[in-house]
Parts: structure tokens; C-alpha cells; sequence
């Protein structure tokens, strides 16, 4: 396994990281975060995490996804302890753009989130059957009108981001597979 950057201190080998990187970036490799959590990935010659990677947090949440200057940014997918999960853009580690949110029971927002939030244009789908609200969502304020378009750029993004991250096999089509060893 390649050695991990300065600052960082090597993981177990309870982890592998096959890469086939289509970009070069400075390392790759996995540490041990300060929190507990653990990230296998692409860093830059300063060690910062940049490019392609997987990041389990200490709280159960994981990142599959792109990042820069540390932070989830880009495209990625994000899964949390209660099976919620966001698919999409990701703005210095903020959901922030496209993207679909659902929770476990079904409840889904497809549309536009500026810094974590959803707030913009998009569709709110109830896991209760209620009829499903389409419009300008800002805080706790919502304005019904169509927005068809956003709708469907969130969708397509989030596809972008399962792509990428493909959850079954832990396999990114774009060059990287995590595989837990036993």
C-alpha cells in the first residue's frame, strides 16, 4: 500500500485500494483520520485530500465522491447511519446545487441545495402519498411553480453520482474499488 502523506498516520491494512486514476494526482493511499473516521483516496502533494475518494465518517456517515482542498466537492454521494442519502453537487463539503435527497421512508427532494440546505427550485415527493410539491423552496417557505428543468438536471446529476459511486460493488466507474479484507 502506498505510504500516506505527512500529517497522516497509516491504517491497518484492513482496507485495499485498487486505483486506475484517469488524472494524476500527487498520492494515493489511506489514513486514519483525527476523528476516528477513515479515508482511502487521491491526495496532493501537500497531502490534502484532492481528486477521487471514499471517506467513512465516525459518526456512520460514508462519501464516495470528488474532493478538493479537503472537502467533499463536486459530484459524490453521501450515506448516513438512518439509510438517508444525497446524490449529487457538493460545494467545500455542503450539499450545494443538484441533487436528490430521500430518507428511509421514501421521502424524496429532487432539485436545488445551496449550503446543505434545500433551497431553490425543485419537486418534494411525500412517502405518505400526499400530492407532491413542486416549486421554489427557501428555508420553511415554499412557492408553488413549475420547474420541470431543475428537476431534471437533479436527477441527472444524481445519476452522475450513483455512477460513480456505485454502491453494490463499491465501485467507481471512473477508477476506484474499496474492498474490505477480512
Amino acid at each position: 500500500m502506498p505510504n500516506s502523506p505527512e500529517g497522516y498516520s497509516e491504517t491497518e491494512k484492513n482496507y485495499q485500494k485498487i486505483v486506475t486514476l484517469q488524472k494524476k494526482y500527487g498520492k494515493t493511499g489511506s489514513v486514519k483520520l483525527e476523528n476516528g473516521g477513515i479515508y482511502i483516496g487521491d491526495f496532493d502533494e501537500n497531502g490534502v485530500k484532492t481528486g477521487l475518494g471514499h471517506m467513512e465518517i465516525s459518526n456512520g456517515s460514508t462519501y464516495d465522491g470528488t474532493f478538493s482542498k479537503g472537502l467533499p466537492n463536486g459530484v459524490g454521494v453521501m450515506r448516513f447511519p438512518d439509510s438517508s442519502r444525497y446524490e449529487g453537487e457538493f460545494m467545500q463539503g455542503w450539499f450545494h446545487g443538484h441533487g436528490v435527497y430521500t430518507t428511509i421512508d421514501g421521502m424524496k427532494y429532487e432539485g436545488e441545495f445551496r449550503g446543505g440546505k434545500i433551497w431553490g427550485n425543485g419537486l418534494m415527493t411525500y412517502s405518505d402519498g400526499a400530492p407532491s410539491s413542486e416549486g421554489y423552496f427557501q428555508e420553511t417557505k415554499f412557492r408553488e411553480e413549475p420547474c420541470k428543468e431543475n428537476i431534471k438536471r437533479a436527477r441527472k446529476i444524481a445519476m452522475v453520482a450513483r455512477r460513480c459511486c456505485d454502491e453494490m460493488e463499491g465501485t467507481c466507474e471512473v477508477g476506484i474499488r474499496v474492498e474490505k479484507l477480512t
